[in-house]
């Protein structure tokens, strides 16, 4: 197999240069990274940067049971639209608040996260600035970048392009953690605005997009361009749920909506015998999803499964606690509104405007 960065090593490069891996622009990135990386270093973190292994310091205060909580995911073909228009930071973002989403459905906090960033030639600004987008999004959130891997692999990744994977690590006391068997039919359904499509639905939104011209303002995206709309980062939900839990809001169930939407993330916590009933009329779906269904020729449904919508959030809690876990939000900076309630049944049923095809 013909790999063409080895047409473009330099005379007198090592063999393994001439095979398309660079040592040195690995160094190169460590290096331009390495200094946000710190930042996210607190006193749990021993050792600092270039071990073989991170080293984290447990200590849990006064839990009674601290269980550790895991994820790992990817940020999908958004990683296409990022080389694309050649912005690289927001990826790091996207995949450290997805990972802290997924492991806050359960009520964990985050403690440290790992990235994975790799390509075919390794451009070391770019993995770089993927890095450094995830260290200021550890450090807003209190999470330790703890560390990671920079991988070249000439032949298996195409040229220009680049895959992204985050693990979290993260804990909660057992008395806390967030199964959803408390949920009960009446009680409400509240969700928080995703800031677009978040790092799920590219695949359908690049066949709808392509063809358009992404740097020119549109109507029917209020005078904003495709440019400045698709690579907004994926925000995290963490300071809103901490509003909950300092205003005495029992939380009950939590759903992330990512790959699956409205559709197949929020049954992932619902007990036996209790469905969520959405009003699509509850909210206004932003132009962005509008077009992309328009131009995708998608029907309705399917939109609700392979997008958010923008929802990128829910919180089940009693009725009763409604108006206060609404009045924490909005206090928090938060635009929450009641999307829904559980109802007796099974999975997601859709009424209001819009609710069909």
């Amino acid at each position: 197999m013909k790999q063409s960065s080895t047409d473009d090593a330099p005379q007198g490069a090592s063999a393994y240069e001439r095979a398309g891996v660079s040592i040195d622009a690995g160094h190169r990135a460590v290096d331009l990274m390495k200094g946000a990386v710190a930042r996210t270093h607190g006193p749990a973190v021993l050792g600092g940067i270039g071990g073989f292994g991170g080293l984290f310091r447990a200590a849990f205060g006064d839990m009674v049971e601290p269980v550790l909580v895991a994820s790992t995911d990817g940020v999908g073909t958004k990683t296409k639209v990022a080389v694309h228009l050649g912005r690289y930071r927001g990826l790091g973002a996207d995949i450290v608040n997805h990972c802290v989403n997924d492991i806050l459905v359960q009520g964990a906090r985050p403690l440290f996260f790992l990235d994975y960033v790799a390509m075919g030639r390794l451009k070391p600004e770019a993995v770089a600035e993927v890095v450094t987008g995830a260290a200021e999004a550890c450090e807003a959130l209190g999470v330790a970048l703890l560390g990671g891997e920079t991988a070249e692999m000439p032949g298996v990744y195409v040229e220009g392009e680049l895959d992204i994977v985050g693990t979290i690590v993260g804990v909660v006391d057992r008395p806390r953690l967030v199964t959803g068997e408390r949920i009960a039919v009446g009680d409400k359904v509240i969700a928080l605005p995703s800031t677009g499509l978040h790092t799920n639905g590219f695949s359908l939104a690049r066949m709808a997009l392509d063809s358009l011209d992404w740097q020119a303002p549109r109507a029917d995206l209020d005078g904003q361009t495709l440019a400045d709309l698709l690579p907004v980062p994926h925000r995290s939900y963490l300071p809103a749920h901490a509003a909950l839990e300092a205003a005495g809001v029992e939380v009950r169930g939590m759903a992330h909506i990512t790959g699956g939407g409205l559709v197949d993330n929020p049954p992932r916590v619902f007990p036996a015998g209790i469905g969520m009933q959405v009003d699509t009329g509850s909210w206004t779906v932003p132009p962005l999803f509008e077009l992309i269904i328009q131009k995708a020729g998608v029907e309705r449904q399917e939109a609700f499964r392979a997008l958010n919508m923008g929802v990128g959030f829910l919180f089940i809690v009693p009725e009763a606690q409604q108006a206060q876990a609404l009045d924490a939000l909005r206090s928090a900076g938060e635009q929450p509104w009641v999307i829904g309630e559980m109802v007796a049944g099974q999975a997601v049923t859709f009424t209001g405007v819009g609710a069909g095809a």
